[in-house]
């Protein structure tokens, strides 16, 4: 079944000074079905953040549309959650409380998010991490934070901007493997952009190639 649906998407950008418009994406259309991992790979440039963006209802295309289950996009929603290459984790604040954030915002009582956060915790492999502050992890365990924290509230499509861009090759691989296995799991459908091949093709049961 399909789950998003970009029919003619294009976006383009002003130019200063006069200059003249850019055009970032140009009348995509693409099927993305129900609990599929698609990886868009491209060099840096190309549009895939741009589509991301859109997906995530972030940012509105020039012209086209994108459909999440039969309806059009036209805000972010609860329904899509953004993972990106920067964290944006709160250091303030422990790991258990920056994954139960989310749920915090959206009321659920605390006996309640405390057992969904430790259980995405204890997938990721960072039960024991629950009341460390997030400035005491290394990078690859914040991107795991950061991933539970994403999934904590049970979105329909997990949008990630080259997640483990910034990280070590031996991290990258580890997180690899992670999130095949989070897929697996969970079988949500994922929208996961890179510029690396080798991932790409690790990851995606569909890649979709910028140029």
């Amino acid at each position: 079944m399909t789950k998003l649906e970009l029919r003619n998407v294009t976006k383009g950008f002003e130019g200063n000074n006069g200059a003249s418009s850019v055009t970032a994406l140009e009348n995509i259309n693409l099927n993305i079905e129900e609990g599929q991992f698609v990886c868009f790979v491209g060099p840096s440039g190309c549009g895939k953040t741009t589509l991301l963006n859109i997906l995530a209802g972030l940012d509105k295309p020039t012209s086209g549309e994108v459909i999440l289950n039969g309806q059009p996009v036209r805000e972010t929603g609860p329904d899509r959650i953004m993972v990106f290459q920067e964290n944006a984790l709160f250091p303030w604040l422990k790991v258990i409380d920056n994954v139960e954030f989310g749920l915090k915002m959206a009321g659920i009582e605390k006996e309640k998010r405390h057992e969904i956060a430790m259980h995405f915790l204890d997938m990721m492999q960072l039960k024991k991490f629950a009341e460390a502050f997030t400035y005491q992890l290394s990078g690859g365990m914040k991107q795991r934070v950061a991933i539970a924290r994403a999934l904590v509230t049970d979105p329909e499509v997990l949008l990630m901007d080259e997640p483990f861009a910034a990280l070590d090759s031996q991290t990258r691989d580890l997180l690899m493997v992670e999130l095949q296995l989070i897929w697996a799991r969970t079988r949500k459908t994922i929208v996961f952009v890179t510029h690396n091949i080798a991932e790409s093709v690790c990851l995606g049961d569909k890649v979709v190639v910028f140029t």
